[in-house]
């Protein structure tokens, strides 16, 4: 049984008859008999029984109709809670990110006011990301151009086109230059992140363009260590141009000829996406995404 089904149970016990049943529900008579014959379907013993021209309901009936009454109360006890919870502009926001998201969006997000926002760091291979949505409301992720798109059960909104720069140390010859090319960096050693990351494509790109493999000296995800190393002189790294930490001992360089950039998106599960306080938090995000790219 559903809740159509008691609801015209009930409405014939307090209007006794199918016409006027129709009347109060805004559906035809026929809708009414076909309602109450499918619940008949699901209960053993007779819910209704004709006296003379009219349809009245049993003893069981009356009883059903009865429990009717408790079950839309519930519900609407229910949608009033849930309406509650949706509408709470201060209610908890759970926000997991990549590390580098993690820097540049979360001070914001703490600074808002606002929801109260819990903060986790997540440093995932592409492919998990759209996994912590199950145990978190907002995901900031990152993709290349390349990548396919996320699940399309996921609500997806847009944060950064970001490109990718080459970081050189000040005081290195390429440190001059406006711009490099794939042939000028393939002999450096370099800090490429893990196998299975995004930013890890790009330099195989790179490789490719200057027709054979960079030499990957460090195997470093966390970019303020990328950059603490490449300030050493320990090698070029792959940065991106809007996110990347605050570093006076190297500069970034666009690579002459090629388009290197990822997607920062925002991933959040549809029903999540209802709630008041998620989206204040949307908005936080791209508000502090728009003073990024205005620098």
């Amino acid at each position: 049984m559903d809740v159509r089904q008691l609801s015209v149970l009930r409405e014939l016990g307090d209007r006794g008859s199918v016409t006027a049943v129709a009347q109060a529900l805004f559906i035809t008579p026929s809708a009414v008999s076909q309602q109450l014959a499918a619940l008949q379907r699901g209960v053993p013993v007779a819910l209704t029984q004709r006296r003379g021209r009219s349809l009245v309901l049993t003893d069981a009936g009356r009883a059903l109709a009865d429990a009717a009454t408790d079950v839309a109360t519930a519900l609407a006890r229910a949608e009033v809670a849930v309406d509650a919870f949706l509408d709470d502009p201060r209610g908890t926001v759970r926000v997991a990110a990549f590390s580098s998201a993690a820097a540049a969006f979360f001070p914001a997000l703490l600074q808002a006011g606002g929801p109260v926002v819990e903060c986790a760091e997540h440093d995932v291979s592409q492919s998990r990301f759209p996994a912590l949505c199950a145990d978190h409301d907002v995901v900031l992720a990152h993709r290349l151009d390349s990548s396919p798109p996320w699940p399309a059960t996921i609500a997806v909104t847009p944060l950064l086109h970001e490109p990718l720069d080459v970081a050189v140390p000040v005081g290195h010859p390429l440190a001059q230059q406006e711009t490099v090319t794939a042939a000028e960096v393939v002999a450096e050693p370099w800090i490429a992140v893990h196998e299975g990351f995004p930013l890890l494509a790009p330099l195989e790109a790179i490789g490719a363009a200057a027709g054979r493999p960079l030499t990957i000296a460090h195997r470093i995800n966390d970019l303020t260590v990328a950059a603490a190393l490449v300030t050493a002189g320990a090698g070029l790294a792959l940065m991106p141009r809007h996110t990347a930490p605050a570093a006076p001992g190297l500069v970034l360089r666009p690579v002459r000829g090629m388009e290197l950039a990822r997607h920062i998106d925002v991933l959040v599960r549809p029903e999540r996406a209802l709630r008041s306080s998620v989206r204040t938090v949307l908005a936080t995000l791209t508000s502090a995404a728009d003073r990024l790219t205005a620098h």
